[in-house]
């Protein structure tokens, strides 16, 4: 017996409808999701991110036969992200340059939590204590930008770091500072929207661009991850003895790339 009426489903209009709310609802909730991910971060979430990172990391150095690993940084804005690096003097033009792996996007840590090394200065030498706070914005910038590198073999070594564009250009003389790198660029550059993390060009407290605590340093083999909203309500000259020193210092094994709890 032959049925009448139409087909039951979606008319093409119905279904555009449809995503169009679909995409207006999820467009919503996403600030609410983040803020959600954000409040229920912990320590050991950020320590699964870290361990993920730096496993890639290493078989990007096996897979490039060329020293890479992550480096941490903060853009603008003060949030924090892993990125991925490879050494190319061809490309940066420096014996010890380090630009960002193409195609692979900077993974954003928590806003509620950080990761830091606890040590200032280009070799490292000088060690966050009471007497050696983290009192001005250059330094909180260095103790939170360092990188964590390893060989071609997927062996963490020590080694010299300067992060750089893929063009090679410097902050100086002003007419080279054009390139078009979208990951690490020039403080110009940056500011203008055109890459998101200033490259390490800016150590120089004598110098016209001043200190912003960002330069050729030594890669590290520890870190700590801490709570950026305790952080940040603390008087800067007590960080140290009221909160830094009590933090564990998290250390990666030389040979295997895992991270090693001293507690």
């Amino acid at each position: 017996m032959k049925r009448n009426g139409k087909q039951p489903g979606l008319t093409l209009i119905e279904m555009m409808v449809v995503i169009a709310i679909v995409a207006l609802l999820v467009s919503i909730s996403m600030p609410a999701l983040r803020q959600l991910m954000d409040s229920t971060a912990t320590e050991g979430t950020v320590r699964g991110m870290i361990a993920a990172a730096m496993a890639s990391a290493r078989a990007i150095a096996a897979r490039e036969q060329r020293y890479a690993g992550i480096r941490f940084q903060q853009d603008l804005d003060g949030r924090q992200y892993m990125i991925f690096i490879v050494h190319d003097f061809n490309e940066t033009g420096l014996a010890n340059g380090f630009r960002a792996v193409g195609k692979l996007t900077p993974i954003e840590l928590p806003d509620t939590i950080g990761v830091m090394d606890l040590r200032l200065g280009s070799d490292g030498d000088k060690e966050i204590s009471s007497e050696a706070d983290i009192t001005l914005e250059w330094q909180l910038r260095d103790t939170t930008s360092f990188s964590v590198i390893f060989s071609p073999s997927g062996k963490l070594v020590i080694h010299n770091v300067r992060v750089w564009n893929r063009d090679g250009t410097p902050k100086w003389p002003d007419f080279l500072d054009n390139s078009q790198d979208d990951i690490f660029n020039t403080k110009t550059r940056v500011e203008s929207g055109i890459g998101m993390f200033i490259q390490d060009d800016y150590d120089d407290p004598m110098g016209p661009y001043g200190n912003l605590g960002l330069g050729q340093e030594l890669s590290r083999r520890s870190f700590v991850i801490y709570d950026k909203t305790v952080f940040e309500k603390l008087n800067p000259n007590s960080r140290y003895d009221d909160y830094l020193k009590d933090l564990e210092v998290i250390y990666i094994n030389s040979y295997t790339g895992t991270l090693i709890s001293t507690r």
